[in-house]
């Protein structure tokens, strides 16, 4: 008997999943340097295609454990999907 696997079917949705931890920011730089930074990344890596940078995103590391939300985070080495 064969087993119909489907890992899709293990995972939480996106509504068991919130987008936000809904902590305010302590302060105004926690929202400007992370912007700065990502203008400063698509000025100078222009022609890269292979990084990004994620500003306020919870990240799931695990299905079963709460997100972590840094203010930035680089993933260098990924794909990126051009906007027009």
């Amino acid at each position: 008997m064969l087993l119909n696997y489907n890992p899709n079917h293990c995972l939480p949705s996106a509504e068991d999943l919130p987008d936000s931890d809904d902590t305010p920011v302590d302060n105004q730089l926690q929202h400007l340097i992370p912007h700065l930074l990502l203008d400063i990344l698509a000025l100078i890596w222009s022609e890269r295609q292979d990084w990004y940078f994620g500003v306020d995103m919870g990240i799931y590391y695990d299905p079963y454990q709460p997100a972590i939300v840094p203010d930035g985070f680089l993933s260098v080495g990924v794909p990126r999907i051009e906007v027009n």
